[in-house]
């Protein structure tokens, strides 16, 4: 079957956020992911998966265990199990990415405490 935005699973997360379950397994998640501009989600971590973060469009920064990484369209980053991040949008405009998970994050999501300057 032919997977798009137009007949995935869609939900709202974070700050009027978009996600779309492209394929989503025991063993593995592909979710298209829209943020709006100037939105973040909170710091977290997850015990089993590993993911992949993968710009479509605009400009993506990702936090990981404290430094700032900053995705072009066509740029990927990896983020291993245990490591804290969170993804924010600080551009102008909506960015869309691609986020591969293995295994599924669902049920291994845990939230960090803000730090004091974040």
């Amino acid at each position: 079957m032919i997977r798009s935005k137009e007949n995935a699973e869609r939900y709202n997360w974070g700050e009027n956020c978009d996600g779309w379950r492209l394929v989503d397994e025991t063993e593995r998640s592909i979710i298209h992911e829209r943020m709006p501009q100037h939105t973040s989600e909170t710091r977290h971590y997850h015990l089993q998966a590993k993911q992949f973060f993968f710009v479509l469009s605009g400009c993506l920064q990702i936090e990981i265990e404290g430094s700032i990484n900053e995705l072009r369209e066509g740029e990927g980053i990896e983020v291993i199990a245990g490591q804290r991040h969170r993804a924010f949008n600080s551009a102008g405009e909506d960015v869309e990415f691609l986020v591969i998970s293995n295994p599924n994050t669902r049920g291994d999501r845990f939230e960090v405490e803000q730090e004091e300057g974040t």
